[in-house]
């Protein structure tokens, strides 16, 4: 039986092979990298966990923040410091889950000022700041390459070196007979995917941009997700990776029960190792997700050395766990196998986790998200955004919005303006609720529009108080309404 399950992988990556050769969309490197992906998954050659041998990372491994020793204050080291670095943010998502059309960096987060605005103020003052030339580069998808191109344009009088590369371009497969989507007349953008953010560390060896990064005395790239307005440059980390000669670093954050379903760090058979919940067997979910054994995540902010990346690559030694990803197009099944480039950490020497402050999580995945950082929990200064210390419980606010809210237009419809949630705990918004100006909102709340209904909450109301708001009466301005039943 063994025998004829591996001569059919045999023929079916022999037929595939043949059929991604003809493909003259992608490059070869694309048609390799893509075909040594399928082969890793069709041997199935995932590493199971042995639960019994996970253990608990100690603070060498999982660094603690508040143990790094300060950066020089001088000038000068710390330029030569900043000389060494290079910035990546992973730009290949769209704003379609957000209603927006496009690259999501240029949904506009706070001020008028887009994602992308804001990365390139933040490494646009540190520049000029210390005199350095710390240079952004962008990891496009060929879903967003067109499009960031035309932005990146109106950049080109500014202090700050941009540059711009593709990820890969995979083609779908069909799971019915195994064979690429284009080779079946698909050939248009749903016909191809791109492999997920693993694809980071080949893209930038293949796309040049590595040797280039080498050339120029680069060492480390900090890469982020771009959506992730924590993620800023911090010498206090890449002092301690210069000074250690730490390889890979991830940072992590302490888990709440938002979280519990990132990726965690565990010390593996001697080295440390990312742990995603689909390698957690069946029996050990409620275990993976407590957040007493298991305290902190994966925040996708992460320092790599730059010559390590080449290292690895070239001896084509990063075979990171293989997700993989069905979809369906116009009714056909299809598959595509995706790596993460955090469980890249555990194939590069001397790799550490740093267990940084929550400020340096925080993404905008969702309009709740946008609620946040437009609000007055967060000032903006030098394109940082930074909480404000008004706020005395160190976590934020929980909010959940109805699908009324989903898309970026519709939410900026429904605010006047931003409301004041200094004092907020948590927020839930149901059915069809419009925001006056200046409201301020305090305490728990639930507000609830009954269906069909249209509730207003006018100009300079302060609800506040424990649960449930359910409005069936004109509410006055100003008033503080009280808990209803």
């Amino acid at each position: 039986m063994a025998a004829v399950a591996v001569s059919s992988e045999t023929e079916k990556l022999s037929k595939l092979r043949s059929a991604v050769a003809s493909l003259n969309q992608i490059s070869e490197s694309e048609k390799s990298g893509f075909i040594s992906l399928i082969s890793r998954y069709l041997s199935g050659e995932a590493e199971q966990i042995e639960w019994s041998k996970i253990k608990t990372p100690t603070d060498e491994v999982v660094v603690p923040y508040n143990t790094l020793a300060p950066p020089s204050e001088d000038l000068a080291e710390t330029k030569k410091l900043l000389d060494k670095l290079a910035v990546l943010k992973l730009n290949g998502g769209l704003g379609t889950t957000m209603g927006c059309t496009g690259p999501k960096s240029v949904i506009e987060v706070r001020n008028g000022l887009t994602f992308l605005d804001l990365i390139v103020i933040q490494i646009e003052s540190l520049n000029k700041k210390y005199g350095c030339n710390v240079p952004l580069l962008l990891m496009n998808s060929f879903n967003t390459h067109d499009d960031t191109l035309k932005i990146v344009e109106k950049y080109a009088n500014s202090n700050i070196e941009i540059h711009t590369f593709n990820q890969s371009q995979y083609p779908r497969l069909v799971v019915e007979d195994f064979l690429p989507l284009p080779s079946k007349g698909h050939t248009g953008k749903d016909g191809w995917y791109p492999p997920g953010h693993g694809d980071v560390f080949p893209a930038l060896l293949n796309s040049g941009k590595l040797d280039a990064l080498l050339s120029q005395g680069k060492e480390y790239i900090f890469v982020a997700n771009s959506d992730n307005l924590g993620a800023i440059v911090d010498l206090k980390i890449l002092n301690h990776l210069i000074c250690n000669q730490n390889e890979y670093c991830m940072e992590v954050t302490p888990k709440t029960l938002a979280d519990v379903k990132g990726g965690t760090l565990i010390s593996y058979e001697g080295r440390v190792q990312l742990l995603e919940i689909a390698q957690v067997p069946d029996a050990h979910v409620n275990e993976f997700k407590s957040i007493e054994k298991f305290k902190i995540f994966n925040t996708n902010n992460l320092w790599v050395n730059l010559k390590a990346i080449k290292r690895l690559v070239t001896a084509n030694a990063l075979k990171m766990e293989i997700i993989p990803n069905p979809k369906e197009v116009d009714g056909i099944k299809v598959l595509q196998l995706e790596t993460a480039a955090g469980a890249a950490i555990r194939f590069f020497d001397n790799a550490i986790g740093i267990n940084v402050p929550r400020s340096r999580f925080l993404p905008v995945k969702a309009s709740s998200d946008l609620l946040l950082v437009q609000s007055d929990l967060y000032t903006l200064s030098d394109g940082f955004v930074t909480r404000n210390k008004a706020r005395t419980n160190p976590e934020n606010p929980s909010i959940e919005l109805g699908p009324e809210f989903k898309k970026v237009a519709d939410f900026l419809r429904r605010f006047k303006s931003i409301p004041s949630i200094i004092e907020l705990d948590a927020l839930k918004v149901t059915g069809d609720v419009w925001f006056g100006a200046g409201v301020t909102l305090k305490g728990k709340l639930t507000i609830t529009a009954k269906p069909g209904e249209k509730l207003e909450i006018p100009d300079k109301a302060v609800l506040k108080d424990k649960v449930r708001y359910l409005f069936n009466v004109p509410i006055s301005t100003g008033y503080v309404y009280p808990l209803k039943p």
